[in-house]
C-alpha cells in the first residue's frame, strides 16, 4: 500500500476519533473527571479506532534511505547485471565501459540518496537532541540502553526499585541519627514574609493551548492516547476543565502522580554490573506537566512581583543561567586577585538533594517564608503526597513503590521546589562574611583576605561549612564531604604565604587544596589561567570534528554546517564571557579549532585561506564571539526585567561630576579603576562597560533584543574583516 492510502486512512480514524471524543461525558470530581475522560475514555475510543494486533516483523533491517529509491535502484542494478554478463561474453572494450557507467549509476543513486535522507533529517531536526540522535545513528551508535548482564533480566526491574528505594532511605535514616542540635543561632532561622498567595486562577483554553503547543512533543507509556496533539481542538475544553478541577479544589489528580523510572548508565566509562553507577530518570505523563507548567506560571509571578526568589540562586529562573552564575565568581575572584588578596573557593556537592526533601519541611516553608496558603498550599500539599513510581528496565517493570520523600524526579515543579526549599542557606552563609553562588544544588563559597589573614579567613569558611551542613542536616540534605573541592585563587606570579595549609576541614574530612576543578562545566584553575578550560574546549571539539569528516560525505553543505553550529560552535560559545582579557595565544587555539571546522564545511584544504570561508559561513572570529557574548550581557542589564540582581550591582551608570553632552545618555557604564590588566581588567565590572562604551551610539541603544543582537553581529563582522 502506497503511503498516501495509508496516510489517507489515518486521517480518516482520526477524524472520527475526534467527533467520538466530543461525546466525552462532563463530571464534577476531578477524580473521576481523570478516570472517565482521559484513563478510561479515551483507551475505549483508541482501541475501537487503533486497536492492538499482532504483527510478523522481518528479521532483516532496510535502510531508511531505501524506500526512496527502492524502485530506481532495483532497475539500475538490473541495468549493471545485464551489462556485466553482456560484456563477460563478448569480452569487448565498450561492453566493459558500459559496465563500469552502469556500476558507477548505482553507486551515485545510492549516494545521493543517502544524503538526501540525511541531510533532510538533520535540516529538520527542531532541536539539539534530534540533530544528536540523528549523528549517532550516522555514526552507527547503539541507542539501546546499558543495563547490567550478572542480574536475571526479569529481576533487573525489582532489583533496580530496591537499590534507588533503599539508597534514599539509607541516607534518611543517617540524616535522622545524626541531626545535630543547632549551634548557630542562624541555623533555624526562619524568614517569614507579609505577602499572601492564596489561590490559582482559572486558566482558559488559549493557554493550554498555548503551553502545549511549545511543549516538546514528547509521549510516555502513562497517557492514555499518543494523539493529543493531533485532536488538540476537540480535547482542548475537557482538559482545561480538568486543570481548573485541580488548581480550584487544590487536588492534584492521583493519575498524574504517577511515574515510570528508567535507570540510566552515568558515565559510559563505569561498570555496568555495578548499581551505584546508575541514576533514575523518571517520566511522568504528558498532561501532568502541562498541569505542574501552568501552575509554575503563577507561582513564578507571584514570587517575582514580590522579591521572593534567592537572591545568589541561577537555576531555573528568567534571565539566569550558569553564565550570570560564573561571571559573577569570576568578576569577584579577579578583582580580590587585583587588590593582592587571596581566595578560597569551596565548591560542595550535595547527595541525592532532590531525593531526601521532607514534604513537611518543605510546605511550612511554602507557608512561612512564601506566604503559601488556602487552596494553594493545599494544592501543593496534595501534589508532593501518595506519589508512586514503577522502574522499567529491558522489556520488564518492577512493583509499585510508594514516594514519601522527595520532590519529583523529571517534574517541572521539583527543581524550583528545591531552590525555595534552600533559600535560607543564603542568610546563613552571609552571616559568616562569606559570598556565596548557587545554581540547583550545586553552591559555591567564596572568601577574599590578605595573604597575612589567609589562617583566619580559612578558620571562618570553615565555620560557614560547618553550618551550612548542621543546616542541611536538620533539613535531611546529605553534604558529601568526600566529593567537595576546594581551590586557593592566588596571582600566578607571586609566591604564597609559607602558612598555607596542604588541606582545608570539610565535615569529618581532610580536603587537600586542588589546582584545577570543575564548576558548572567550567574548568577553573587557582591562578584564573583559563588555559586548562580552553584546553579541554579544543580537545572535545576536535573529537566532534573527526566524528562529523568520518560521515561528510553522507551530508550536503547546509547539512553539515547545521551540524557544526550545534555541536562545534556551541562548545566556544558556552561561558565565553569569562574569556574576555586572556592571552592571545589561548584565543589563537580556539581560533584553530573554529578554523578546521570551517574548512570541514568546506571540504577545504589545511593550507586554503580561511578568511573567505569565514566570510562566507558568516561566522564571526573567536574574539569577536567573545565581545558579542559580554555586549549582550550589558544589554540584557537595561532591557530585561530579570536580570540578575548580582549582576546589576556590578553595573553602574556613568554620572559625570558637570553636565557633559553625554550627560543625557542613560545607557553610558561607569568604567571602575583597575591595578593589573592581567587580572583586574578581566573582570566582568571592568571588562563590560570599556567593550559597551566602544560601540556605536544607535546599538546601544535599540530597543529589542532581537535587533541589537542583529546590529552588533554586522558590526562585529565589518569590524573583524574590513568589509
Amino acid at each position: 500500500m502506497q503511503n498516501g492510502a495509508i496516510w489517507c486512512i489515518l486521517r480518516m480514524i482520526i477524524t472520527s476519533f475526534r467527533q467520538q471524543i466530543l461525546s466525552l461525558i462532563n463530571t464534577p470530581k476531578i477524580e473521576t473527571q481523570c478516570k472517565i475522560k482521559l484513563e478510561d475514555g479515551l483507551r475505549r475510543l483508541l482501541d475501537k479506532h487503533a486497536p492492538t494486533t499482532e504483527r510478523r516483523v522481518p528479521s532483516g533491517r532496510t535502510s531508511p534511505w531505501y524506500s526512496a529509491i527502492s524502485g530506481q535502484l532495483r532497475q539500475a542494478k538490473r541495468d549493471r547485471r545485464r551489462a556485466e554478463r553482456r560484456w563477460q561474453k563478448s569480452k569487448l572494450t565498450v561492453d566493459e565501459q558500459i559496465f563500469w557507467t552502469a556500476k558507477e549509476a548505482v553507486a551515485q543513486l545510492v549516494q545521493r540518496a543517502k544524503e538526501d535522507y540525511w541531510s533532510s533529517k538533520i535540516e529538520s531536526s527542531a532541536s539539539t537532541k534530534g540533530l544528536f540522535s540523528t549523528s549517532n545513528r550516522l555514526l552507527g551508535k547503539s541507542k539501546d540502553s546499558t543495563l547490567p548482564t550478572d542480574i536475571p533480566t526479569e529481576d533487573l526491574s525489582d532489583a533496580f526499585s530496591d537499590f534507588f528505594s533503599s539508597k534514599v532511605q539509607k541516607i534518611r535514616e543517617e540524616l535522622d541519627s545524626a541531626t545535630p542540635t543547632p549551634s548557630s543561632p542562624f541555623t533555624d532561622d526562619v524568614e517569614q514574609t507579609a505577602s499572601s498567595f492564596v489561590g490559582f486562577r482559572p486558566v482558559t483554553e488559549h493557554e493550554v493551548k498555548s503551553v502545549i503547543t511549545k511543549s516538546a512533543p514528547k509521549t510516555c507509556a502513562l497517557d492514555p492516547v499518543p494523539l493529543l496533539v493531533e485532536c488538540l481542538d476537540e480535547l482542548l475544553p475537557v482538559i482545561t476543565s480538568i486543570i481548573n478541577s485541580s488548581l480550584l479544589s487544590g487536588t492534584f489528580p492521583s493519575t498524574f502522580k504517577q511515574s515510570i523510572v528508567f535507570p540510566l548508565l552515568k558515565k559510559p566509562s563505569l561498570d555496568p554490573n555495578t548499581l551505584k553507577n546508575y541514576r533514575p530518570v523518571s517520566n511522568l505523563s504528558f498532561l501532568s506537566k502541562i498541569t505542574e507548567k501552568l501552575v509554575l506560571s503563577q507561582l513564578s509571578d507571584y514570587l517575582h512581583s514580590h522579591n521572593l526568589f534567592p537572591t545568589t540562586q541561577s537555576a531555573y529562573r528568567a534571565g539566569h543561567s550558569t553564565e550570570t552564575a560564573l561571571v559573577r565568581v569570576m568578576n569577584d575572584l579577579l578583582r580580590a586577585m587585583d587588590g593582592g588578596n587571596l581566595s578560597i573557593l569551596t565548591l560542595l556537592d550535595l547527595s541525592a538533594a532532590f531525593d531526601t526533601i521532607d514534604h513537611q519541611i518543605l510546605l511550612d516553608r511554602l507557608h512561612l517564608s512564601f506566604g503559601l496558603s488556602g487552596t494553594a498550599l493545599t494544592w501543593f500539599q496534595s501534589y508532593l503526597s501518595d506519589r508512586t513510581q514503577t522502574v522499567s528496565a529491558g522489556n520488564h517493570t518492577s512493583k509499585t513503590s510508594t514516594l514519601s520523600l522527595g520532590v519529583p524526579q523529571g517534574s517541572v515543579l521539583g527543581p524550583v521546589l528545591f531552590i525555595l526549599y534552600t533559600k535560607p542557606l543564603s542568610t546563613l552563609i552571609s552571616h559568616h562574611s562569606v559570598s556565596s553562588q548557587t545554581f540547583a544544588d550545586d553552591t559555591q563559597l567564596r572568601g577574599s583576605c590578605p595573604p597575612d589573614r589567609l589562617d583566619s579567613t580559612i578558620r571562618r569558611v570553615q565555620d560557614c561549612v560547618d553550618d551550612v551542613k548542621r543546616w542541611m542536616t536538620c533539613n535531611k540534605l546529605k553534604l558529601n564531604d568526600d566529593k567537595t573541592e576546594v581551590l586557593l585563587i592566588h596571582p600566578k606570579n607571586k609566591p604564597l604565604p609559607p602558612s598555607v595549609p596542604s588541606s582545608i576541614s570539610v565535615g569529618n574530612s581532610d580536603i587537600k587544596l586542588s589546582s584545577s576543578a570543575r564548576n558548572l562545566g567550567v574548568t577553573f584553575t587557582d591562578t584564573l589561567s583559563m588555559d586548562k578550560h580552553i584546553t579541554n574546549i579544543c580537545r572535545s571539539a576536535y573529537t566532534e570534528i573527526r566524528k562529523i569528516s568520518s560521515i561528510r560525505h553522507l551530508l550536503s553543505f547546509d547539512a553539515t554546517k547545521t551540524l557544526v553550529c550545534s555541536i562545534i560552535l556551541s562548545k566556544f560559545d558556552y561561558c565565553n564571557a569569562l574569556l574576555t582579557g586572556i592571552p592571545q595565544h589561548l584565543t589563537d587555539k580556539l581560533q584553530k579549532v573554529q578554523n578546521t571546522a570551517a574548512r570541514l564545511i568546506f571540504r577545504a584544504k589545511k593550507h586554503d585561506h580561511i578568511q573567505p570561508l569565514m566570510q562566507q559561513l558568516h561566522w564571526l572570529p573567536i574574539s569577536s564571539r567573545i565581545i558579542h557574548k559580554t555586549a549582550n550581557i550589558c544589554f540584557n542589564s537595561f532591557t530585561d526585567p530579570h536580570f540578575p540582581v548580582y549582576l546589576s550591582e556590578l553595573l553602574h551608570p556613568y554620572t559625570p561630576s558637570r553636565q557633559l553632552r553625554s550627560s543625557t545618555d542613560s545607557r553610558i557604564l561607569s568604567i571602575p579603576r583597575t591595578k593589573t590588566k592581567t587580572t583586574g581588567d578581566r573582570s566582568f565590572s571592568f571588562s563590560a562597560p570599556t567593550l559597551w562604551i566602544q560601540l556605536p551610539h544607535p546599538i546601544r541603544h535599540c530597543k529589542t533584543s532581537s535587533t541589537f543582537k542583529k546590529s552588533l553581529k554586522t558590526h562585529l563582522f565589518k569590524s573583524a574583516y574590513n568589509t
